[in-house]
């Protein structure tokens, strides 16, 4: 953060207490900066630590300050580092990557989706997937173009007692394959009913160690010369693009004592090649119903019903 980005941020808090503390915004400043560029604190999070710092010394409530939080669609989120308050309903809960997480996955609503995190040290209560919540003081963050929200200590949870139907227009995204992805080719999921969760090491994270069921996806990267895309193809769309079906995979894994052969074999296959995916989109991914190969005019389109990957 700049020293100008500094300065601006010190005079939106100054302004919000100054008819209850004696406080400067150099003060203000001199606080963020140490926070920011001595302790390397994110600036989202070095902004909430400051502001709820002056909240307990002049005894309010976050939601008496000056300007408050604005509350938002998703589909308008379109800046990194905004208080916001949103209605949304739990589309999905993924396994997190960090013990820093308590959740991750995908919030909803009639204008679109988001990835969400809760942080672990926020002590949240957890959120259920299918529930609508009415969610206070969540901050928005943005990476590679993709935008998300994070719960943290300050943000309230609130279940809201209503259907929300989520937006589902399809996207697409035109481009060459450059890259594939860490938990592609031959997969296992766990077998329980309703749950399709993949597991890490044997396990699943809502039922434990279970013996899991086989099963292929490609968790792709669709790069159109400005701006690079998530996508996942699922087992009926791998088998068809790779021309490898799902007991090839798991005779080639069988030879070679290595499941990261079949990923290795599906990159050599379509890496570089040119597709038009199109889809619904769940959080940072496209999920492809239909692909095609431009330039190849005599090439059907694949139509395949998307389920959950």
């Amino acid at each position: 953060m700049t020293e100008t980005d500094l300065h601006t941020e010190a005079v939106e808090i100054h302004d919000q207490f100054v008819d209850r503390l004696d406080i400067t915004v150099e003060e203000i400043e001199q606080r963020l900066d140490t926070l920011v560029n001595e302790y390397k604190v994110p600036a989202s999070e070095a902004r909430r630590s400051v502001t709820s710092t002056y909240l307990d010394e002049a005894g309010m409530d976050r939601d008496e300050l000056a300007g408050g939080t604005e509350r938002a669609s998703i589909g308008d989120i379109d800046s990194p580092e905004e208080w916001v308050d949103i209605t949304a309903k739990v589309i999905d809960l993924r396994d997190a990557d960090s013990d820093a997480i308590a959740q991750a996955g995908t919030l909803g609503d009639e204008t679109g989706t988001i990835d969400f995190v809760a942080w672990s040290k926020s002590d949240l209560p957890a959120l259920e997937e299918g529930v609508v919540y009415r969610l206070g003081n969540v901050v928005t963050d943005e990476y590679e173009g993709q935008f998300s929200v994070k719960l943290n200590s300050t943000t309230t949870i609130e279940q809201v007692d209503t259907e929300l139907d989520v937006s589902n227009d399809d996207t697409e995204v035109e481009g060459a394959l450059v890259d594939i992805q860490s938990g592609s080719g031959l997969i296992k999921r766990c077998p329980e009913e309703e749950c399709t969760r993949v597991l890490q090491n044997g396990r699943c994270s809502e039922h434990g160690e279970v013996d899991g069921e086989f099963d292929l996806r490609i968790k792709g990267v669709i790069d159109d010369g400005t701006a690079v895309q998530d996508v996942i193809f699922d087992r009926e769309m791998t088998e068809r693009l790779t021309d490898i079906t799902l007991d090839e995979a798991q005779e080639m894994a069988m030879d070679a004592l290595d499941t990261s052969v079949v990923a290795e074999e599906m990159t050599e296959r379509l890496l570089g090649r040119y597709y038009r995916v199109t889809g619904p989109t769940l959080g940072r991914y496209v999920l492809a119903n239909e692909v095609t190969e431009p330039g190849e005019p005599d090439h059907e389109a694949v139509l395949i019903k998307a389920r959950s990957i």
